[in-house]
């Protein structure tokens, strides 16, 4: 049984690691600022830390006496630093290596990081993105996610800080905020919930590679306790869907129709973005197992459940 520390412990993804590790017999603590008194999470027994992200003392506590750190919080989306590019440098990248700096004192025997497997590759010229394609970010969340992921080089080298990076594609289900302007899926649905037109940037056919929360929470937490062979791993589906694939399903799922509306693609948003997740399968025989629409119906129940 390891102690872990979730940064983000009660946020969309870090709630359903802190799940899924406590559901393994891990000794869990959630770090975030517990907005709310009831956390988002279900597991019982977790240890709720509340800190701020921009506290460095704040940080110091959340990883002292830890074994692993699984840093799942950001400051930020694609979408608050598209007009703010400086933004993710001073909140997101500026306090990751303040955190790595706290467990690397604090004798933290490994990291695990929440990167991006879209954005960062940016517009490959490859069907299926593997790990070896050289990224090559244009958003400024994704610069700053590739950042925070050579600063985890810079501290194992330097400091023996172990790390993993997962590069994540776009996780999407239950828990996740559409106020947060990030996730094509929660923000239609939640739209459709509400009987409000839905914004489709350019024509639809944008294709991205959609992975089910848990099913992301299920890889992550299998290379706990594990000696992994690489320092980055893709996490997806390993298939890819149009936007317009999205809205087709979300109609079917729901039941309902809805008005769309089209604006302009953003120059920042990568126009095909599909991971190939053989590294991280064949190492540890773990696969997704919730289809596109399954998750969407999934989604669609619990955000109406929340509305009730």
């Amino acid at each position: 049984m390891a102690r872990c520390v979730v940064i983000g412990g009660n946020g969309f993804l870090g709630s359903h690691l802190v799940d899924e590790l406590t559901r393994r017999g891990h000794d869990v603590a959630a770090f975030d600022r517990f907005s709310t008194p009831t956390p988002v999470y279900s597991a019982a027994g977790v240890r709720r830390i509340v800190g701020d992200f921009s506290n460095v003392a704040d940080l110091r506590d959340a990883v002292s006496d830890q074994d692993y750190l699984f840093h799942f919080l950001s400051t930020t989306t694609p979408a608050s630093t598209e007009n703010d590019p400086s933004l993710d440098v001073r909140t997101n990248v500026a306090q990751s290596v303040e955190l790595f700096e706290a467990a690397a004192q604090a004798g933290v025997s490994k990291v695990f990081f929440a990167s991006t497997g879209g954005a960062i590759y940016g517009d490959q010229d490859t069907d299926v993105i593997g790990e070896r394609s050289v990224p090559a970010p244009v958003s400024p969340y994704a610069i700053g996610k590739q950042a925070i992921e050579g600063y985890l080089r810079y501290f194992e080298l330097k400091r023996g800080l172990r790390a993993v990076s997962f590069r994540i594609s776009n996780p999407y289900g239950p828990r996740q905020h559409p106020h947060m302007k990030q996730g094509v899926i929660p923000i239609f649905l939640h739209r459709i919930a509400q009987g409000l037109p839905i914004t489709v940037f350019g024509d639809g056919t944008m294709v991205r590679d959609f992975v089910y929360v848990e099913d992301v929470a299920r890889m992550v937490a299998e290379t706990v306790d594990r000696d992994p062979s690489h320092s980055i791993y893709n996490i997806g589906s390993g298939a890819g869907a149009t936007v317009n694939d999205v809205l087709e399903l979300a109609r079917a799922v729901t039941g309902r129709d809805v008005a769309v509306q089209h604006e302009p693609r953003p120059l920042t948003f990568v126009e095909r973005s599909v991971l190939d997740i053989s590294r991280y399968t064949d190492e540890f025989s773990v696969e997704p197992t919730v289809a596109l629409r399954e998750g969407l119906d999934r989604t669609w129940r619990d955000i109406l459940e929340q509305m009730a």
